[in-house]
């Protein structure tokens, strides 16, 4: 009898990439010393002891085994709001404020609820892998808005304006970049606002790595801008923040009438996100400031510890920093970059994600989530490329 069929939507995308990249790994057998983990993008330091007992106290409470808010606990909205108006200097209350299970649920359920099947959103290329496959399965065509290297991988208003007059749903940006880091001008993004709204589209900013700017400084001003509820949506994640990405929890910014769309997608997709967390993070939310500040420091010296590392490895091409990610191109011109990944892992011990991964033409690249190692092991690297040989 004929196999029951899937949907080609589905069937068609390839396997989740990182299971695959971590298989590499499992193969190492350790003879240039521990493995280099800087795959995929997961603080590389634990979360603040208390957090972790708030956690435990939240987890242990009766009232939170039950259904919650759609839109997310209140503490958690108050305290989020409050952080995201004096980040941007702006007005935002509770209201504009939709808590998921995630950045990734966050960006499903903002583009479900712009955009159906046969509609089209604006994607750079290169993109965030989970945010393409994503479309892929809606049946929401990707337009694509070409980065350029020569230029750190930050994308033109050109580029944008392109994608809009292709009468895409919204356009979605990543600042600072997964893959690439690279942070996007205030100007710039102010630009994409403004040619998203002449176009009446959405900007989708995901601003997952928002905390771990070079400077601590404001990214933009675009929650200034009077109106910008009609047609800008801000996503967030407290993943990285505050360590907690296996308690699954992130944020939506947005105009009420957007938060209310997406709370009809939430009820079908989760119902709440996670409630337990959603209350330890409304409390470390105020309480954890210095720490965090901490943690942006030590990121930004494991950036400058990887940008010395590189200018050791002359063919080895770092064509953009920021953040947590470096896009490496490595030397090894024409080879399918999953085949240098596997092979770095194998036989280096270092694990990293293949370039081709977010995007068809980026096979000459790496990425390395250098957030995830400490500085003196970032160091480890300029041994073990310098030595490395493809087969």
């Amino acid at each position: 009898m004929p196999a029951a069929p899937f949907n080609p939507l589905v069937a068609d995308l390839s396997a989740p990439p990182v299971p695959s990249v971590f298989a590499w790994a499992r193969a190492y057998d350790g003879a240039s010393g521990p493995m280099i983990d800087l795959s995929q993008a997961v603080p590389g330091y634990p979360p603040h002891p208390d957090l972790f007992a708030w956690l435990a106290e939240a987890a242990s409470a009766r009232a939170n085994a039950g259904y919650g808010p759609i839109e997310g606990e209140v503490p958690l909205r108050e305290a989020y709001a409050a952080e995201v108006a004096a980040v941007y200097g702006a007005p935002v209350t509770a209201d504009n404020i939709h808590i998921t299970a995630g950045c990734n649920q966050a960006f499903m359920a903002t583009v479900s609820a712009i955009a159906g099947s046969g509609d089209a959103v604006g994607l750079t290329d290169p993109f965030y892998f989970n945010q393409e496959t994503t479309l892929a399965m809606m049946g929401i065509r990707r337009e694509l808005i070409p980065l350029d290297p020569t230029t750190g991988f930050v994308p033109t208003i050109e580029g944008i304006e392109a994608v809009l007059a292709k009468g895409v749903k919204a356009v979605a940006l990543v600042s600072p970049n997964n893959p690439t880091g690279a942070i996007y001008p205030p100007d710039l993004l102010r630009q994409a606002f403004e040619a998203c709204r002449k176009a009446a589209a959405f900007l989708i900013l995901d601003e997952t790595y928002r905390d771990f700017l070079p400077g601590g400084e404001r990214p933009h001003d675009l929650l200034s801008i009077p109106g910008w509820e009609e047609n800008l949506i801000l996503l967030y994640s407290f993943s990285k923040s505050f360590c907690i990405p296996g308690h699954r929890l992130g944020a939506i910014t947005a105009g009420t009438r957007a938060v209310s769309e997406i709370a009809k997608v939430m009820d079908n997709l989760q119902i709440c996100a996670p409630r337990a967390p959603q209350a330890a993070v409304a409390r470390a939310i105020p309480a954890l400031k210095a720490w965090r500040e901490e943690n942006r420091i030590e990121i930004v010296k494991r950036a400058e510890t990887l940008k010395g590392v590189m200018a050791k490895l002359p063919d080895w091409k770092m064509d953009s920093l920021g953040a947590y990610f470096a896009f490496i191109r490595h030397p090894f011109t024409g080879e399918n970059s999953a085949h240098v990944a596997e092979r770095l892992a194998k036989k280096a011990g270092v694990l990293c994600i293949p370039g081709a991964y977010f995007g068809g033409d980026q096979q000459d690249y790496l990425r390395f989530a250098f957030a995830n190692a400490d500085s003196q092991t970032i160091s480890g690297l300029v041994s073990r490329l310098s030595t490395f040989a493809l087969d």
